[in-house]
């Protein structure tokens, strides 16, 4: 299967890439969640993003990154790199070998170790090699090609036409996140800008920045008249947004989720976790618990023996504790976790 961008049902729901975090584990774990309440959702996963350089010298932890588990798809999986002629060979190779429905370049990356090498976001000052980028990439592929940047470098105004440059060049579809390279994760996203992008360009947008809760979700799309939304943060710790958010395109109220669900799929997600990178790489997961129970009432005692805990059982164990005394007492509605800073 590949993806069509402009004939798939709209608003699109998708996703985004997050690097060392959505890996195949939490990919299956969203699937799975959203495939308990929707038997054919729209979602689409975005995979974290991997090195192009790594992938044409075999690298054997960046190709490992690539493979895809059946339940994921559809998947894109997302290159970043500086080098045209080896984005190209790596976005080939990882089509011909992985076979991910969709192709997208990581242009939108404000981090210091990234964009220090002309990565991610730094290629919102080169339109010329961001378009060499584009086109040799479109002409070795077969499965869609997308994009995903800033809202400009330090100014929205480099936004709008950085985009048409990028839809001239060829590619299928455009996400934007609502901050500039400068601003990083801080202060607000904004959607303004983003819906400036809608109207300048023909090839589908999405909106990417601050979407925690499924309300947030709609009020994206109204406010920024975009095909569909990537949701990033507030899909840590909270696999079911998606879910909610297709509950409420059915016209279904949105499910509130209960404290014995979560920790269901916590454990799922440890189990997955610790198949792909092995029992001892338990420390890894403690992220993903940090925020599955962000602003969850009564965690706190619970807390650090979880982070320290050096085995699954240990792990398992203080879960099943947690359960046991506070699932009677708990509100559901209590149990939903903050907004993530």
């Amino acid at each position: 299967m590949h993806l069509n961008w402009s004939q798939l049902e709209t608003p699109i729901l998708a996703l985004s890439p997050m690097a060392d975090m959505t890996d195949s584990a939490f990919c299956q774990v969203v699937r799975e969640v959203v495939k308990t309440r929707i038997e054919n959702s729209r979602l689409i996963v975005f995979r974290e993003m991997v090195s192009s350089e790594a992938v044409v010298r075999g690298n054997d932890k960046t190709l490992g990154m690539t493979e895809i588990h059946p339940a994921e798809r559809p998947l894109v999986q997302q290159i970043f790199g500086a080098n045209p002629d080896t984005m190209a060979a790596s976005a080939k190779f990882i089509q011909d070998n992985y076979q991910p429905e969709g192709i997208d370049i990581n242009m939108g990356c404000p981090v210091y170790k990234i964009t220090s090498n002309f990565n991610g976001s730094a290629l919102m000052k080169d339109p010329a090699i961001a378009t060499e980028m584009v086109q040799k990439m479109k002409a070795v592929l077969d499965v869609p090609l997308s994009v995903k940047m800033r809202a400009g470098w330090e100014d929205h105004s480099e936004c709008i036409e950085f985009a048409k440059v990028i839809e001239a060049a060829g590619a299928d579809l455009i996400t934007v996140h609502g901050r500039t390279k400068k601003q990083g994760y801080s202060g607000k996203s904004h959607r303004d800008v983003v819906a400036q992008v809608k109207q300048a360009v023909s090839i589908p947008v999405l909106y990417n920045g601050d979407v925690f809760t499924w309300e947030d979700y709609f009020a994206a799309l109204e406010e920024t008249s975009c095909d569909g939304v990537l949701i990033a943060r507030g899909a840590l710790g909270n696999p079911w947004i998606f879910a909610q958010i297709e509950q409420k395109l059915a016209g279904k109220e949105p499910d509130v989720i209960t404290l014995e669900e979560r920790i269901t799929v916590v454990k799922r997600h440890l189990d997955l976790h610790l198949a792909q990178y092995g029992e001892e790489k338990l420390a890894t997961f403690r992220k993903h618990m940090s925020w599955y129970f962000k602003g969850v009432p009564h965690f706190k005692p619970y807390k650090m023996p979880l982070m320290t805990a050096n085995d699954k059982e240990t792990v398992v164990k203080l879960l099943d504790e947690f359960l046991a005394t506070y699932s009677q007492t708990l509100d559901p509605k209590s149990v939903t976790a903050t907004v993530p800073a």
